[in-house]
């Protein structure tokens, strides 16, 4: 038998640069592709926080024409992606530049696609569906959670069946992203709170993936131990650019280690839910972590004792069952604390959803690479639990 540590394993990222500042290389980083009219992918919020005008002067100085496309939804509709495309066409534009959250990077990933391949966003659904790369795109993620800057996903709402989808190819790995904390200081309390509970189960799910390796165990329990020390403190002083800074190298790092490791039942489920009550992702994630610990955690026991180590808490001597309780109690506490209360009942989830909803769950990519295969029964346990 071959150990974990000789086994084949593939790694794929984008080029990146961390740390303050690295946000205003964009230009020159565009400059460099030779592009000569640059799609800028955004939203409302993001320009309202100047971002966006930030990105535009680094364009202006390099000589480089731009067009900005701006509608897009928190959860980026299929007709949204359409409408870039269009734009995009029409416009004459040859690169893609992201700055915003996983939205705004998911919707610029969805139209590199179509603008590459033709047809719908729709058509790629699933694993290595995505034949030619997409144009050069360059990411600047505003949240620190989503990873989108530097993942093979792309998530986008298909609207007429109410779920997201998962696009997972290496094709839609960017090329470029520039992640810079700097961005996270406009950041609301509660996105805070969403999208870095986002970045922990992306690391919780890679690192019991049945897919892991020793390339993507480091960059999750990295992740998950930089959350517990930083994430709480980057609410309670949002200026704090060290905590910030944290959280922000979490989201990297939890980007790495899941792209490559891929997700669990957690994904598969917001990503019914989200796109069935048009819930925030991250929220969605928070509410359902602590279920689908309790259900996995006889599949990969010794792995989840070190999640609880990378998260402080002393599990030394405990029954597996006594350390599974006090994990799952510790997640649900600590969403709470982090201002993620309530239920999904409380957002507007009824039973007579729940069939519906694991349905739709149960047909998402992320089942694949959980630790525990679930049934469709499974999925409307984990539901009901968190109603």
């Amino acid at each position: 038998m071959i150990s974990n540590l000789l086994e084949l394993r593939k790694f794929v990222a984008p080029e990146f640069v961390y740390g303050l500042q690295a946000r205003h290389l964009a230009g020159r980083y565009v400059r460099n592709w030779g592009a000569h009219r640059v799609m800028v992918v955004t939203d409302p919020g993001v320009i309202a926080a100047g971002w966006t005008e930030e990105m535009v002067r680094s364009l202006e100085q390099e000589g480089i024409h731009f067009v900005v496309f701006k509608e897009i939804s928190p959860n980026p509709r299929d007709h949204e992606v359409m409408e870039g495309v269009r734009c995009y066409q029409r416009e004459g534009c040859d690169a893609l530049l992201a700055i915003g959250g996983g939205s705004v990077i998911d919707c610029a990933k969805g139209i590199g696609i179509v603008v590459a391949n033709g047809g719908n966003v729709l058509d790629f659904e699933g694993v290595d569906q995505v034949p030619m790369p997409m144009p050069p795109l360059i990411c600047i993620p505003t949240t620190g959670g989503t990873s989108a800057d530097v993942s093979q996903f792309a998530i986008i709402n298909h609207t007429a069946e109410k779920v997201k989808i998962a696009i997972i190819s290496k094709a839609v790995v960017p090329d470029a992203a520039l992640v810079d904390p700097q961005t996270l200081v406009t950041l609301s309390p509660y996105l805070t709170a969403c999208t870095g509970m986002d970045a922990l189960v992306h690391a919780v799910e890679a690192f019991v993936s049945n897919a892991a390796s020793p390339l993507t165990d480091m960059h999750a329990l990295q992740a998950v131990k930089l959350i517990h020390e930083h994430l709480a403190l980057s609410i309670a002083d949002p200026g704090d650019l060290e905590h910030r800074g944290g959280v922000m190298l979490a989201s990297l790092e939890a980007g790495l280690a899941f792209s490559n490791a891929s997700l669990g039942c957690v994904h598969a489920l917001a990503h019914s839910l989200g796109g069935y009550l048009d819930l925030p992702h991250g929220e969605c994630n928070a509410l359902l972590l602590p279920q689908v610990v309790e259900f996995n955690f006889s599949s990969a026991p010794e792995r989840f004792h070190q999640i609880g180590d990378s998260l402080g808490l002393n599990l030394k001597g405990l029954s597996s069952d006594a350390c599974c309780q006090a994990l799952v109690r510790h997640l649900t506490e600590m969403r709470q604390q982090l201002g993620i209360p309530g239920t999904l009942k409380d957002r507007g989830l009824a039973p007579t959803d729940i069939p519906i909803l694991a349905t739709k769950a149960l047909r998402d990519p992320c089942n694949a690479t959980n630790p525990r295969t679930p049934t469709g029964r499974d999925l409307e346990i984990i539901l009901e639990a968190s109603l």
